[in-house]
């Protein structure tokens, strides 16, 4: 179920709000078991074939997660850990890699596996990320879990199940069992609607909008058509501010929907093409999947412990394996590959500049810094948005003019003739400027919200406020050219 459809927005959350006002008004004690059996729905009317996938990874990782704690050595508590993981792992490994690898095995040694198409179960990188940080806490003894409905609510929790934020069950768990957190408010129906709103035109005005040049141009290299600069720079850019939309929105609205019901799930970004390096970009660009990475993976690896080369060379595979995290396919790899690259540089550059003592170059310092970040990540979502690497490079090398500079009007003419688009170039241009505007002159959505709570709780709300709630919900649902999936849903 889509947070954008009308199922969701009309039958699903009022329902699921209704039910969960009465049981906190008469039986307190069911709202958590409430609101995970709204969860599993939630998880079914999608797909109800993997809900036994969902259903035994909670279990297994709940009876491991108990068996770490309760395990009399550190060893046998290391064992059972590693044991959890690496079934966890192989479940996401036969999923979303076996065709994967199946295929490149044949097509280095002409073997025919015979895997076939094997369908991904939605949510699974997430819910398993979720439960292989929960283990790991268990391990550590940051997490302690007895009460198996409270466990079963924290992974199928259903505002972030399919589609993050990754949370952790440190952070999740004493909200939930918390008498005077877990429960509705004024307050909370308040900044969740802004929340919701903002990430809800989000994903239907913006994102949606450019999905629509993105995708033509993408999809026409794919077939064969090598746009000229202009028009791969508008592809370009188009599912630069695409991807950040749609997920920046799928997000928020999840931190909305969660507050509805008394529960802050964690930032997932910050303005992220304000940063002015890589390093700052990855600190504000899907947060609990960078904290991930680095807790758990660039630190197990060594991080920086054991100097400058094992560094780089850690810093390179965490992004790798960031890149394949999200598909099966070479162009993640690289994408992540180049990303992992951008960072070495990145620190390389730190350090030479501290050794030198090099001054700062001011104002004119955070404008290039922050060009080159934004055009070194626009470089890197060219291959994490094309389908195959001969694609990828059609659209970089119109972007760097090699497949020539033919001007607006054949390149609008041709894309027309391909795809049936008529003044392919105007209202995209026009898009990317709003879009620019947006991203570097506003306030991000936590800023926004910050601003609403100060009129609510100056009770400058009242009428004003339900009329902009109101217009907004109107315009984003009317915006909606029918109900799109969100990107992260493929991952």
């Amino acid at each position: 179920m889509l947070f954008n459809s009308y199922a969701f927005l009309f039958g699903f959350f009022p329902l699921t709000m209704c039910g969960f006002l009465l049981l906190w008004r008469f039986k307190p004690e069911w709202r958590g078991a409430f609101l995970a059996l709204a969860s599993v729905l939630f998880y079914i009317w999608w797909d109800a074939h993997f809900l036994w996938l969902l259903a035994g990874s909670i279990v297994f990782n709940y009876l491991c997660g108990r068996a770490i704690v309760k395990a009399r050595t550190r060893k046998s508590a290391l064992r059972i850990m590693q044991a959890g993981i690496a079934i966890d792992l192989c479940a996401l490994g036969y999923f979303k890699y076996a065709t994967f690898i199946a295929n490149n095995i044949d097509a280095l040694t002409g073997l025919d596996f015979a895997v076939g198409y094997i369908v991904l179960p939605i949510g699974i990188s997430f819910y398993t990320f979720t439960q292989i940080a929960f283990l790991v806490d268990a391990y550590r003894g940051e997490a302690n879990e007895y009460n198996f409905t409270n466990y079963v609510l924290f992974v199928s929790y259903f505002p972030h199940l399919i589609a993050g934020p990754i949370i952790h069950h440190k952070s999740m768990m004493p909200q939930f069992e918390s008498k005077s957190i877990f429960r509705p408010t004024a307050r909370g129906a308040a900044l969740g609607t802004v929340f919701f709103l903002i990430g809800l035109i989000k994903k239907v005005v913006l994102a949606d909008g450019f999905a629509l040049y993105s995708d033509a141009i993408f999809n026409a290299s794919l077939k064969g058509f090598a746009p000229d600069f202009a028009v791969s720079w508008i592809g370009a850019l188009c599912y630069t501010f695409q991807i950040y939309f749609d997920f920046s929105g799928y997000c928020d609205m999840a931190i909305g929907l969660s507050l509805f019901f008394g529960v802050q799930l964690p930032f997932n970004f910050n303005s992220p093409y304000k940063a002015r390096s890589i390093v700052d970009f990855w600190r504000r660009w899907h947060m609990t999947l960078s904290a991930f990475l680095r807790e758990y993976l660039y630190i197990a690896l060594g991080g920086n412990r054991k100097g400058p080369g094992r560094r780089y060379v850690n810093l390179l595979l965490t992004m790798l394996l960031g890149g394949l995290w999200h598909g099966a396919n070479w162009t993640f790899v690289f994408w992540g590959a180049l990303h992992g690259s951008y960072l070495i540089i990145n620190h390389a550059w730190r350090s030479l500049a501290a050794r030198l003592s090099l001054p700062s170059w001011g104002a004119a310092g955070v404008i290039a810094s922050t060009a080159l970040t934004f055009f070194s990540v626009i470089i890197a979502w060219v291959f994490f948005r094309a389908e195959s690497f001969a694609s990828g490079t059609t659209m970089l090398g119109g972007m760097f003019g090699l497949n020539g500079f033919a001007g607006w009007q054949p390149a609008t003419a041709e894309l027309s003739r391909l795809l049936g688009y008529d003044e392919m170039l105007l209202a995209p241009v026009s898009l990317i400027c709003l879009g620019g505007l947006i991203v570097w002159a506003m306030p991000n959505s936590q800023q926004l919200v910050a601003k609403a709570e100060e009129l609510i709780s100056s009770r400058r709300w009242s009428l004003m406020g339900a009329s902009a709630v109101l217009t907004c919900f109107i315009m984003a649902i009317h915006s909606s050219q029918g109900v799109s999936p969100f990107i992260y849903f493929n991952f």
